[in-house]
């Protein structure tokens, strides 16, 4: 029986923002690649970079392993893993270089290697995996198991042949999700996970996916693994999932991870009716779009079902600037979603990008009046930053030097000639993050004077807070208009 050593490309040391806020999630692509192989009689194994100091400690697990394949398979569901970073990336050569010197078949699949599979081939990679991997892997473990060296019939593909670079057909995206076998759980050190949640966050949480792939257009959106096609798990494959992994690890939340979730009509609604059903209760968070969530009847089957904190790619309060993205939504959309949502209990938050081109300082103003009136639950804050396979890239692809990807997520580094220079939207960060908590600080300061008999001691020291972010927000403010001037 053939063995097949996994792994994957993130290392959370690597990431200093990562690391310190504390709430990994494990690789679950990973697992659904593993299971897939599992069930079609691989022996396979996991090293989970996620913890680990160095690409070095694979060393180790290949002497005792001697696998016959070493797959460093990303989790395409992570947006960290979609940021393709410099770090993961230089890690994972180091690591493919180690297995082929031990003698194993090297095949990579990642959001990174599809972009860049020259570069993955030349640093020790047999075999790159171009877009959704599962299928991809299997016929081609396969294939060189029975001796076939003609690797060209294999769709979703890159290999040396003759020193030359060959790139297969692309593979079509998995339609039915429910074929798929539940991610290999027990591969995973889950304890490891809920002990690093526990201390930083005071719960547990788990990762699972219901669909793969996007239809929406955004322009800066880079969708290497799956695609512009949307296609779904059915409700009942998910609430199976989430009972087995209620049983067995006893998480008290879950991260959905889709790019959209249930954007299929009548999917929230029968999820909620299957988990009433079958008494499950579950808190969740989510990703969705404000177009989607200015149905009542949409947030309030969200609710039902356990959903406590949706993030939606608000980006700019500027219409003008969501017209230019292709985002197709409006900023009244993004007002009414917010009310619908706290109206029905639910935590919206949003995700903000500061720096695309054409946005002034009136654009930037906008946003932060928009974050100021609304006052979602939390703000995630980035700047353009552009990928191959988008439009936005080809934008400002002759406007970019040696530097194209960010080496860990909290680099923030504008890469192209914008506005402002790159040092203006590092202190906007600050600025936009010191400034929502001062008005935070003061909606909490009001409900407190009226209604001091609801205050306890979490509503008393956020109102006291104001002592602190109403001058800091300040001393940003100035040295934001500094930078102005440069």
């Amino acid at each position: 029986m053939k063995s097949i050593l996994f792994t994957h490309s993130y290392f959370l040391r690597f990431d200093p923002k990562q690391w310190q806020i504390g709430q990994p999630y494990p690789p679950l692509g990973t697992l659904y690649a593993a299971a897939l192989m599992r069930d079609n009689n691989y022996t396979v194994s996991l090293f989970d970079t996620m913890f680990v100091q160095d690409p070095e400690e694979v060393s180790a697990t290949l002497i005792e392993n001697k696998p016959d394949f070493f797959v460093i398979y990303d989790d395409g569901f992570n947006y960290l893993t979609k940021m393709c970073l410099t770090n993961m990336r230089e890690a994972a050569f180091s690591m493919c270089k180690i297995a082929r010197a031990e003698g194993c078949k090297v095949i990579v699949s990642s959001s990174d290697s599809t972009d860049r599979y020259e570069e993955y081939l030349n640093e020790g990679a047999d075999f790159v995996i171009i877009g959704e991997g599962e299928q991809t892997l299997l016929e081609l473990t396969t294939q060189i198991e029975n001796g076939n060296t003609d690797y060209s019939i294999i769709k979703g593909l890159a290999y040396k042949q003759d020193e030359k670079i060959v790139k297969t057909l692309g593979r079509p995206v998995l339609k039915v999700l429910d074929i798929l076998p539940l991610p290999a759980w027990d591969l995973v050190d889950i304890d490891q996970y809920r002990q690093t949640w526990l201390k930083h966050a005071g719960y547990f949480s788990l990762n699972m996916s219901t669909t793969r792939g996007c239809p929406f257009k955004c322009n800066w959106c880079a969708k290497p693994i799956y695609g512009n096609r949307y296609n779904s798990r059915s409700p009942e494959n998910v609430v199976t999932e989430i009972k087995l992994l209620k049983e067995l690890y006893h998480m008290d939340h879950i991260w959905f991870c889709d790019d959209i979730f249930g954007l299929k009509p009548g999917w929230v609604k029968e999820l909620a009716q299957l988990l009433e059903k079958e008494d499950i209760k579950i808190r969740f968070k989510i990703q969705s779009r404000a177009d989607l969530l200015v149905q009542e009847d949409m947030v309030l089957d969200l609710a039902r079902s356990g959903c406590e904190n949706v993030w939606i790619g608000a980006e700019s309060g500027s219409q003008k600037i969501l017209d230019a993205m292709d985002k197709g939504t409006t900023i009244e959309q993004i007002k009414e979603s917010t009310m619908l949502m706290k109206a029905a209990g639910i935590k919206p938050s949003f995700f903000i990008q500061f720096g695309y081109p054409g946005e002034l300082k009136e654009d930037i103003q906008l946003t932060i009046n928009m974050i100021n009136e609304l006052l979602p639950f939390e703000i995630g804050i980035s700047v353009s930053y552009p990928l191959p396979g988008t439009s936005f890239y080809e934008k400002v692809r002759a406007d970019l030097k040696q530097k194209t990807n960010w080496t860990d997520s909290d680099e923030m580094a504008l890469m192209f000639t914008n506005t402002f220079p790159p040092s203006y939207y590092k202190q906007l960060h600050r600025y936009v993050h010191q400034n929502y908590h001062k008005h935070l600080a003061k909606n909490s300061l009001v409900k407190l004077i009226n209604n001091p008999l609801s205050a306890n001691i979490k509503s008393i020291r956020k109102a006291v807070s104001v002592l602190y972010h109403a001058p800091a927000t300040l001393i940003e403010g100035m040295k934001l208009r500094k930078l102005e001037e440069v």
